[in-house]
């Protein structure tokens, strides 16, 4: 559990620096950096997938956890634990009573805390780093890939963090959870996972890791009629691949 807590710290540390440390940046600073980020978020996430040697099952990944997470509607209920989160700390409840203000920047707020935790925590918790990290971790004690992950989480949530507020620090949870979960897990499922399962849960990781990128990038692409892509009814696409595979070596085991 090193390598997970680790990353989960050093994103809360960067992230109180990025809320009122560096807070206090032009905007114009913060809105080139968010973009400068956001194209390598893209090219990171592209060249990821670029990984995967069954593109029909990358896509049909895709589209069957896109319609599992819309059932679901995971992007939904990140929100609202956003939400929830927020209105515990009362991080709105201070901006929407002071005088002057308006309901739409109240609610504005609360977006931003919500889009902070969110985005975050997608971006975080997908991608082959977080996977593979966390799989060395819990199989072979090597925590050396989720330290790397960790730099690059903090070099992150310090600029989300001052752009879109402390919702990025609560990222920290669904990374310690997700990342522990897996090193955890990955004692009691070793026989099942294979290099195969691996490189292709992380393909699929990746691409949400570009919609990601995508989103921080739409401003620029909304006059062509794009809108943000709900990466987290997404999510359940990066394990179809573990239950393809796993039923297709079944399937051909059965068949000897």
């Amino acid at each position: 559990m090193l390598g997970p807590l680790v990353n989960a710290l050093v994103i809360v540390i960067c992230s109180l620096a990025g809320c009122f440390v560096i807070r206090g940046i032009p905007p114009r600073f913060e809105e080139i950096v968010k973009k400068a980020i956001g194209l390598c978020i893209v090219y990171v996430g592209i060249k990821g997938s670029f990984e995967s040697q069954r593109v029909l099952l990358l896509i049909m990944s895709m589209v069957a956890g896109a319609v599992i997470g819309e059932l679901i509607n995971i992007d939904k209920l990140m929100n609202r634990l956003g939400d929830w989160a927020e209105k515990k700390l009362k991080m709105g409840g201070a901006a929407a009573d002071a005088p002057g203000q308006t309901k739409s920047f109240s609610q504005g707020k609360s977006k931003g805390f919500s889009q902070g935790f969110v985005s975050a925590s997608i971006l975080f918790c997908t991608g082959s780093m977080a996977i593979v990290g966390s799989l060395q971790s819990g199989l072979q004690g090597n925590h050396e890939t989720l330290f790397a992950k960790s730099i690059l989480d903090g070099s992150i949530s310090l600029v989300f963090s001052a752009s879109l507020g402390i919702g990025v620090l609560f990222s920290a949870i669904p990374v310690l959870v997700y990342q522990g979960g897996i090193a955890l897990a990955s004692l009691a499922i070793r026989d099942y996972l294979t290099p195969d399962i691996i490189r292709e849960m992380s393909s699929v990781g990746n691409l949400l890791v570009a919609a990601i990128g995508f989103n921080f990038l739409i401003p620029e692409f909304k006059a062509a009629g794009f809108s943000a892509i709900k990466v987290a009814n997404l999510i359940p696409a990066i394990f179809i691949p573990w239950a393809y595979l796993a039923i297709e070596a079944a399937v051909k085991g059965a068949s000897f």
